[in-house]
């Protein structure tokens, strides 16, 4: 059968229910395929990163990699950003880029460029990549997609390109089709290291869990809630952990880092057993100060790849496994035990909780609160899926805020710190779970950078709730610039301006709405969710006063934050 064909039937037995890409010349061949196919839907964006940040949500949400492809040179260059999220975020996603005829690639000449567009993207995606395959020969064409889709999610899952010249693409190759790609879930033997836990729990007076992204990347959520819960600890979340953990769960603390809520920072700071399960500790969670973050503690960490563990932070007893595996078998072992001190170090933890609320820490600011818009928001949305966050300041207010609850998720761009990620993951993530509505959070720079996948959302009728919160300025470097460069602010207030967001969503066919005052706010979150199935865009106008705080204080430890704590030194991070 024709390649591009063999292709759309193997993406369907896969299960990939659909595919994000902006045509070019080079993937012609598999457009037309696909099409005729008709067994996987193609969702044509607007913009080649917005497909690749598309595909990245699609994975995020559903487990199956995610499809995005791409025509030569720009186009699959625009992809990479995306790719580079999906592999610092560990996301199963296939990126298929196309390439020109054999006889236009330039080979071992010394020249540039043969063909028009022709572009060495194997090579640029290498490093952001576990794999990255040209396809010169067609024969080769079933085992690398087998390879792709294999590669893509076992282990710590990630991306992989697959880049294939335009005339292998219309070449004929085998009809037999492999099993469908899956990542075996092994339990680790414990037996080496499960009574020191065990004892290590026993004797601990202030124990705590480190929940991080890795559970929910490496789809051990469930058996996370089990194991945690037999052991009463109390859990803080990195911010890509946040939704492993319901907001009301009894045993929540709140998010810990470089903005985490302060109480959160406080009771890890006092912890003396930290038992670390899908968190790199890289310096947004840690600070920069790793001996006042190991001072006095006992560290275990839990992860699926080596090099991950006493990298930053030396010392830590290491568990290396895949974490649902291992949390699998940390359940099947009864009596767990815990100090009797357990519900003493909660009431003190709760004690933090109620000193430093996290609505108090802009307390005077004038205007909207971000923080109470934020609950209020999170009161209003429980009948979504889930909040795709965008990044900058409403990322970490979104972290500290939201209200995430059971079956909920909360998603962002945490290791590429990519704006303009939110609108176009949300898009992909509704195509994971039709019908269900995801809120979008984003700041006026961030959304501006992938406004025009309004479009693609008024073509599809995506039920996708958009609030904006609008500072008129690029709030996280405004604010770096405010502590370091004595309040120059270029780029971020000065040069810098945004349109009428209610406006522009008007001219999309998206209703809008803008959100001046906090009295208004319960009526415009009624005008956000009055009709569930169809787009809605809030925009909600913040001070350019409003600071990202608390925020610790640079070369200080976790425990001594801003506005309180002033940094030593000019972070670099």
């Amino acid at each position: 059968m024709k390649a591009s064909d063999y292709i759309a039937e193997f993406l369907f037995r896969q299960g990939v229910t659909c595919v994000f890409e902006v045509v070019g010349g080079m993937i012609t061949h598999l457009i037309d395929s696909l099409s005729r196919s008709g067994k996987t839907k193609i969702v044509s964006m607007h913009h080649e990163q917005a497909a690749a940040f598309a595909a990245g949500g699609y994975a995020r949400l559903s487990g199956v990699p995610g499809v995005a492809l791409a025509t030569s040179g720009p186009g699959a260059i625009n992809l990479l950003t995306g790719v580079g999220c999906c592999y610092y975020d560990s996301h199963p996603a296939v990126f298929f880029t196309g390439q020109v005829n054999r006889d236009e690639m330039k080979g071992t000449r010394d020249v540039r460029q043969l063909g028009f567009q022709e572009t060495d993207i194997v090579s640029m995606a290498r490093p952001i990549t576990k794999g990255a395959f040209l396809v010169n020969d067609p024969a080769e064409l079933p085992g690398v997609l087998n390879k792709a889709f294999q590669l893509a999610l076992e282990g710590r899952p990630g991306p992989v390109l697959v880049d294939i010249p335009m005339d292998v693409q219309r070449m004929e190759v085998p009809d037999n089709f492999p099993r469908p790609a899956s990542a075996a879930v092994v339990q680790p033997d414990i037996k080496p290291w499960i009574d020191q836990l065990q004892e290590d729990l026993s004797r601990a007076l202030r124990p705590i869990i480190l929940a991080g992204g890795g559970i929910r990347s490496g789809r051990a959520q469930k058996e996370f809630l089990k194991w945690a819960e037999k052991t009463g600890i109390p859990v803080v979340t990195s911010l890509p952990g946040v939704d492993v953990i319901p907001f009301s769960h009894p045993q929540r603390v709140g998010m810990i880092g470089s903005y985490g809520n302060r109480w959160a920072n406080l009771a890890l700071g006092k912890a003396d057993l930290v038992l670390v399960m899908g968190s790199r500790l890289d310096i947004r969670q840690t600070g920069s100060e790793v001996n006042s973050f190991k001072e006095g503690k006992e560290i275990w960490h839990f992860d699926c790849q080596s090099g991950e563990i006493n990298n930053r932070i030396k010392g830590c007893k290491p568990v290396l496994g895949h974490l649902k595996g291992v949390l699998q078998a940390l359940s099947q072992v009864a009596g767990w035990r815990a100090h009797g001190n357990l519900p003493s170090w909660k009431m003190e933890i709760e004690s933090l909780r109620q000193a430093w609320p996290d609505t108090r820490e802009l307390e005077g600011i004038p205007g909207i609160n971000p923080n109470v818009f934020l609950h209020a928001l999170s009161r209003f949305s429980h009948g979504g899926r889930g909040y795709f966050v965008d990044v900058g300041q409403n990322q970490m207010w979104a972290g500290q805020s939201v209200e995430i609850q059971a079956g909920q998720r909360f998603q962002t761009s945490a290791g590429m710190g990519s704006m303009g990620f939110a609108l176009p993951a949300a898009i992909g993530a509704a195509f994971s779970e039709p019908g269900k509505p995801i809120v979008v959070i984003a700041g006026d720079g961030g959304f501006q950078m992938n406004v025009q996948e309004l479009q693609t959302i008024v073509q599809h009728k995506l039920p996708i709730k958009m609030v904006i919160l609008n500072n008129k300025s690029l709030g996280m470097v405004r604010q770096f610039q405010e502590s370091y460069f004595d309040g120059r602010v270029q780029s971020t207030l000065w040069g810098y301006s945004t349109p009428d967001f209610a406006k522009v969503a008007g001219a999309y066919g998206i209703p809008g709405r803008s959100l001046h005052a906090t009295e208004e706010i319960d009526t415009c979150l009624e005008s956000l969710w009055e009709n569930p199935a169809a787009p809605f865009l809030l925009e909600v106008e913040i001070s350019d006063k409003a600071s990202a705080l608390p925020k610790i204080a640079f070369g200080k430890p976790i425990t001594e934050m801003e506005p309180f704590s002033k940094p030593l030194d000019m972070e670099g991070t």
